[in-house]
């Protein structure tokens, strides 16, 4: 299967987006992890070999659209991953998942029918392997204790993510003693 690289800017950093002949989006890594992507792709599909053309208009639109606020401007865009059962599952229930908006993973199990709660762990591991960042929003899944934990492409995307969709309350931030005229 011929698959596409493309580069997107975002406000997190260069994005690498994959796509296929058909336009869905295969994967969407952040390019300070291009090794992670490279992996996926070779353990999905068998091979990492992409060719390089600009990102399709209707994805480099809606990714910029999504940035500059309009938060449901992914809600439509295709995807198609390769993965699990489980994994597929949970992708699909990410997708359900409105902007502004958490869950937890014990919830998330629930909603996918399974009662035990270690479950949870199982759903966890799904959501941490999505190769589809943002547009697969694995970042609204929390800890039931309201707290962040993981994110493959690091907390302090997670945490963006979620206060641009204002999720969660802005983290206050203290100013620097040290750069304040007097002191």
């Amino acid at each position: 299967m011929q698959q596409f690289l493309s580069h997107l800017e975002s406000p997190l950093g260069e994005m690498l987006l994959v796509t296929d002949a058909q336009q869905s989006i295969r994967a969407l890594d952040f390019a300070d992890h291009q090794t992670h992507l490279l992996r996926g792709l070779r353990e999905h599909y068998g091979s990492d070999a992409l060719a390089e053309i600009p990102a399709p208009e209707n994805i480099a639109q809606a990714v910029s659209s999504y940035f500059a606020g309009e938060l449901n401007a992914l809600d439509d865009l295709p995807t198609a991953t390769h993965g699990t059962e489980l994994q597929r599952q949970v992708w699909a229930a990410l997708r359900r998942i409105p902007a502004g908006t958490t869950t937890s993973y014990g919830k998330l199990a629930k909603a996918l029918g399974f009662d035990d709660p270690r479950a949870a762990i199982e759903i966890g591991a799904a959501n941490g392997a999505n190769p589809i960042a943002i547009v697969v929003p694995c970042h609204r899944v929390i800890a039931s204790d309201g707290s962040l934990k993981g994110y493959a492409w690091g907390l302090h995307r997670k945490r963006w993510l979620l206060e641009h969709e204002k999720a969660i309350p802005p983290k206050a931030r203290t100013p620097r003693t040290d750069s304040l005229p007097g002191f």
